[in-house]
């Protein structure tokens, strides 16, 4: 069996392996002078690995959708990105979700927990989530998404994606947030990162099943990665940035499930 007939058979799995790697050694590329002198990796470095990591997802989707449907696949790609003219209510939708349910996190946390979870309001840090929400959904949503679907339903598809997802951030899960390094806190501050970014993909994916548009689903990453940015207390310790993270990952699983729940399609 030859490599294109082992990528036309096994396309996620060949997608999941050549993002990782393309994405992770770029990352160690860039960090690895301050690795081998054995000194520790500054913040802005640790924010630029991310850039380069964004490579990964956009050069694997165009090469594999080449290798598996030749122009007629590339084409059929770039025909779904067209398609940004979905009802408006579908991108009133993605933008008041992640919108809302984080400032309810935050409020409710600033009103029993501690006046430190007062939402932050730094308004370019929706400048952080375009190039991440534009990118990554090339991949993620252009290509993965889309040969999960030809063997699983919505939800499990959209589950796969999102556990995926959430793992690839890993060269950069200690330079998220305004708390890092997260120390003693990293393992369960990636563990709710993971649960918050399973559960946005389960959403992404229910308003791609109702448009099939990838800019719509760029819009919704955008929104979402910028309200992080945007809204996230910045005087916080880890600790404190942990427990947030995990009450708007338990806040955003209970309303995806609801609406999932009024959603019955959602499961086929």
């Amino acid at each position: 069996m030859n490599l294109k007939n082992f990528i036309q058979r096994n396309p996620v799995t060949c997608y999941f392996i050549a993002t990782f790697s393309i994405s992770w050694l770029g990352a160690f590329i860039l960090v690895s002078p301050k690795l081998f002198s054995g000194q520790p990796i500054p913040k802005l470095d640790g924010l630029l690995m991310f850039p380069i990591m964004l490579i990964g997802p956009v050069t694997t989707s165009f090469t594999l959708t080449y290798l598996t449907e030749g122009k007629t696949g590339i084409r059929n790609f770039f025909s779904r990105m067209g398609k940004w003219k979905a009802p408006l209510k579908w991108y009133v939708v993605a933008f008041i979700i992640p919108l809302s349910l984080i400032l309810i996190t935050l409020f409710i946390l600033q009103r029993f927990v501690s006046p430190v979870f007062k939402p932050n309001f730094f308004l370019l840090g929706f400048l952080f989530g375009i190039p991440a929400g534009f990118l990554e959904e090339l991949g993620w949503t252009g290509f993965a998404y889309k040969k999960l679907r030809l063997k699983f339903s919505v939800f499990k598809s959209a589950l796969i994606l999102g556990i995926f997802w959430g793992l690839w951030h890993l060269p950069v899960i200690d330079f998220l947030g305004a708390a890092s390094p997260h120390k003693q806190f990293l393992i369960p501050f990636f563990i709710a990162f993971i649960a918050i970014l399973v559960s946005m993909r389960l959403l992404m994916m229910w308003i791609y099943s109702k448009t099939n548009s990838i800019v719509i689903v760029q819009f919704m990453h955008i929104i979402s990665t910028g309200c992080l940015v945007t809204f996230g207390p910045f005087n916080i310790t880890p600790g404190q940035e942990t427990l947030w993270y995990a009450a708007y990952a338990i806040v955003l699983a209970i309303s995806t499930l609801f609406i999932f729940k009024l959603s019955k399609t959602i499961m086929k």
